[in-house]
């Protein structure tokens, strides 16, 4: 009977706690996880990522951020050829195997261009200044927070969505409720369907001071299709 009376008090101990814990306090204790120091926004550091996909193809990639200089760089190779794509205050800087000077139709073939730059950029700086770049303009932290077991293990899980201008995907992140380290997150465009992805994070790097996932391994919400895997490794670090 004791054991009934425990597992009632536990199960109304986390409820409270849940309550209490609002979205906005979950984002900053996981923030204190991942970037103790409050380095983010000034952020200097480079680091290699590989990805892999399920047909065995690899792509090197060099990554660099520098984000008091609105600097970003990423240089990349996949069958011998090698394509750096950066951002510097706004301008764009392509080149193919170390040349500035790019045919229209090879341009076209490696799908170089300024807005792919920019793309990159964004997506680079979100997905590895994560959960940092949650306290962005645009960003709608719900204020509820969740308890939800994933893959077998039981998270505190924290709702976004954006701002139409920012972005239309809804988002959620889940965070270990011993340590609020970032362990798994899932987008969907549409929650009905269910679309979108989601993304088990394992292992950690430092980078510069941030705590940053070493490996990312992505799925089809809908029926577990494995995607492809992205591994970190440290490079030179400022």
């Amino acid at each position: 009977m004791r054991y009934f009376f425990l597992g009632i008090f536990l199960l109304f101990s986390w409820q409270s706690f849940s309550q209490e814990l609002t979205g906005e306090k979950l984002l900053d204790k996981a923030i204190s996880y991942h970037d103790p120091n409050g380095l983010w926004d000034s952020f200097k550091g480079e680091f290699g990522v590989t990805m892999s996909t399920p047909d065995g193809n690899k792509r090197v990639s060099n990554i660099e951020i520098n984000l008091p200089e609105e600097y970003f760089k990423v240089r990349s190779v996949k069958d011998n050829t090698a394509l750096t794509q950066a951002m510097n205050k706004g301008n764009c800087e392509l080149t193919l195997n170390g040349s500035s000077e790019i045919a229209k139709e090879d341009a076209e073939k490696h799908r170089l261009s300024c807005e792919r730059a920019e793309m990159y950029k964004n997506y680079y700086t979100y997905l590895y200044g994560l959960p940092m770049k949650l306290k962005d303009p645009g960003t709608i932290i719900d204020p509820k927070t969740q308890r939800k077991t994933f893959k077998g293990k039981e998270y505190l899980v924290l709702r976004v969505t954006y701002e139409k201008k920012v972005g239309g995907d809804i988002w959620y992140f889940y965070f270990d409720p011993k340590t609020y380290a970032m362990e798994v997150y899932q987008f969907f465009r549409d929650e009905s369907k269910p679309d979108g992805e989601y993304i088990l994070l394992s292992g950690e790097e430092e980078i510069s001071g941030i705590k940053m996932p070493k490996t990312r391994a992505w799925y089809y919400n809908f029926d577990d299709t494995y995607l492809g895997t992205d591994e970190l490794k440290p490079l030179y670090q400022h």
